[in-house]
């Protein structure tokens, strides 16, 4: 096990988690904020922790995150992410439990964008015959 600062980054959509992972007794700070005060809800604390609770090493870092873009949400998938990757650097026998519950794979999906002559992506204006 590497005891110096493992970095990685996580995406999702338009959100970007930068993270800073070291040995310690379980802290995760959020943009100078605790993971509790920063994701409010107990299903965004979880998918945030995901990849943590599937390898048993929680408690086990203290995480430094800096958080930019996107929603909450796409916020708390980042971070997962983020935190997939540096668990698979520390340790190679994480990645087969993390891939198998599809945490190491960047979710390609974002938002389509507007088109021209019509209101939305895919959505067209009313037609009217006369």
């Amino acid at each position: 096990m590497s005891m110096e600062v493992v970095n990685t980054i996580g995406r999702r959509k338009a959100a970007v988690a930068r993270i800073y992972m070291t040995p310690g007794k379980g802290d995760i700070v959020i943009n100078n904020k605790p993971l509790e005060v920063y994701f409010t809800t107990g299903v965004l604390q979880y998918t945030a922790t995901q990849a943590l609770m599937l390898t048993n090493q929680l408690g086990k870092y203290d995480i430094k995150v800096n958080l930019d873009g996107g929603g909450v949400k796409g916020q708390a998938e980042a971070l997962r992410l983020a935190i997939s990757r540096a668990l698979c650097e520390i340790d190679a026998e994480n990645r087969p439990v993390l891939k198998a519950n599809g945490l190491l794979t960047r979710d390609p999906r974002v938002v389509e964008r507007k088109k021209p002559g019509q209101p939305k992506a895919r959505k067209r204006f009313q037609f009217s015959k006369r």
